[in-house]
């Protein structure tokens, strides 16, 4: 089933032994069914494009809090174009306190995956 409104969908490589970060969005909604797979190693977050939005996501583990990572949405070393400005952006205080990329450790060394 998919969303019932459309969101922006965003994934980015986040491994920084491995090429320059590079991300895609993609807009989801009920009318096109398209879905975003986001692999290990990547950051995915997605920003609302219409009020009472319903965002569904299927994910490899149970929910650990301890083992929940973030970065900040609007870093420009990642360089994703939101489709709104930061004075609109509507973000908990957790996702208002999540480092840059470049302050983050190395969760996914590149060396790790498989070609």
């Amino acid at each position: 089933m998919p969303p019932r409104v459309r969101p922006v969908r965003s994934a980015a490589s986040i491994s920084r032994s491995g090429p320059p970060p590079k991300h895609t969005a993609i807009v989801l909604s009920a009318e096109n069914w398209k879905q975003l797979y986001v692999p290990e190693g990547f950051a995915h977050g997605y920003c609302t494009l219409e009020p009472n939005s319903e965002v569904m996501y299927k994910v490899t583990a149970y929910y650990d809090p301890a083992s929940e990572r973030g970065l900040a949405w609007d870093d420009p070393e990642i360089g994703i174009a939101w489709p709104i400005s930061a004075d609109r952006a509507v973000l908990t205080e957790r996702d208002r306190t999540f480092p840059r990329l470049a302050g983050l450790p190395n969760f996914f060394p590149f060396g790790d995956y498989p070609n």
